[in-house]
């Protein structure tokens, strides 16, 4: 095997993963960064005020974005197993 299709097919996953994780993670990081804002400047310093925005901004994430992150994934993954039949010709 070719040590060059490992390495392609690794960069390919490393940057649909890179794809799926920002579309999730920055909305939780900016909720997370206001509710942080407001919880110092009115000194409220409850835990669950900062989970819960978080956990539904994940939500809505999901829901608007969800399709479009499984639908990358699995092209990834058939195109992932056409790579690895080829290679098995």
């Amino acid at each position: 095997m070719d040590q060059s299709i490992l390495f392609d097919e690794s960069g390919r996953m490393l940057a649909v993963l890179a794809l799926i994780c920002v579309v999730l993670l920055v909305p939780m990081m900016i909720v997370g960064l206001i509710i942080s804002m407001i919880q110092a400047a009115t000194s409220i310093s409850e835990q669950s005020l900062s989970f819960v925005p978080k956990l539904i901004a994940l939500g809505v994430c999901l829901l608007v974005f969800g399709g479009a992150a499984i639908e990358l994934l699995t092209e990834f993954t058939v195109e992932l197993f056409d790579v690895i039949a080829r290679i098995g010709h």
